[in-house]
């Protein structure tokens, strides 16, 4: 699902709050005859003010299962978000709960998606970033190579890869830009389903208006750089939800001109 509105009963705040434009996109890309990747985002209408909700999971397995992954993934994430994140907005958030509330999500989908491909005889996994938007913070949960940008007057990656590349970069053996290049850059060194443990990082901060918060796949950045992205989803010029949809997929398009193999997902969201 790719947006909607969700409201939880309570009465936002009187002050002058946050607003958000959310869009989501996402394309099969030049090679791949499923698109793996998932998404969802939603608008929240809570008693602490509009928030906003977003996730995105990038499959991979074998007999196309990367699908069933990462949808298996954004089930559970709506499920929690029905059934356990009423209490949690009620009052000023509780990181600790959301934190601990996200994390359960993902040792139980890492222990069911393990269990399927054990007994079909396959081995299947998803990326995830997840993130939640109040009125004043961030919180973002992440499992992969999925990332979180902020775009202000710059391009900032909040998350960190769990890939091979990236922790050859971290111990100075290699280059960003190698990196970008490497046929290795797809080894992810965790994902939920394929790992025996996994251990998700988590990231806050304090939210910025008119700023884009941008969750997007691997496929959606292998080919471009931080700078066209910034280039091409700049503030300034997303300014609706059609024409957020408009540049993201301009930039999905030049993904595929420049001969992207994966699927290619960003969810969008918009302060103001």
């Amino acid at each position: 699902m790719f947006g909607e509105h969700r409201h939880f009963p309570g009465n936002g705040r009187g002050k002058r709050s946050v607003e958000f434009i959310i869009a989501a996109s996402t394309d099969v890309g030049n090679v791949k005859e499923s698109n793996q990747d998932s998404l969802s985002v939603k608008i929240l209408d809570t008693p602490q003010g509009k928030m906003v909700f977003a996730i995105l999971c990038d499959g991979m397995g074998g007999l196309e299962k990367g699908e069933l992954a990462s949808a298996s993934v954004i089930r559970a994430f709506d499920q929690w978000l029905s059934e356990s994140f009423s209490p949690i907005c009620a009052a000023p958030i509780d990181e600790g709960a959301l934190r601990l509330g996200w994390e359960n999500v993902l040792y139980s989908q890492n222990q069911k998606i393990r269990k399927y491909g054990d007994s079909h005889g396959i081995k299947l996994g998803t990326t995830v970033v997840a993130m939640l938007l109040t009125q004043e913070q961030y919180y973002i949960i992440n499992i992969g190579d999925s990332r979180a940008y902020e775009l202000y007057n710059y391009c900032r990656q909040i998350t960190y890869d769990h890939s091979w590349v990236a922790q050859e970069v971290s111990k100075g053996n290699m280059t960003p830009e190698e990196a970008r290049h490497d046929t290795r850059r797809n080894i992810l060194l965790q994902c939920v389903g394929a790992s025996d443990q996994i251990y998700p990082d988590w990231f806050t901060g304090k939210i910025l208006k008119d700023t884009v918060y941008m969750l997007c796949s691997d496929g959606f950045r292998n080919e471009v750089s931080a700078d066209e992205i910034f280039q091409m989803l700049n503030p300034s010029f997303l300014l609706s939800e059609e024409n957020m949809n408009q540049y993201a997929n301009s930039v999905i398009d030049l993904c595929k001109q420049r001969q992207e193999r994966d699927n290619i997902s960003t969810v969008l969201i918009r302060t103001y």
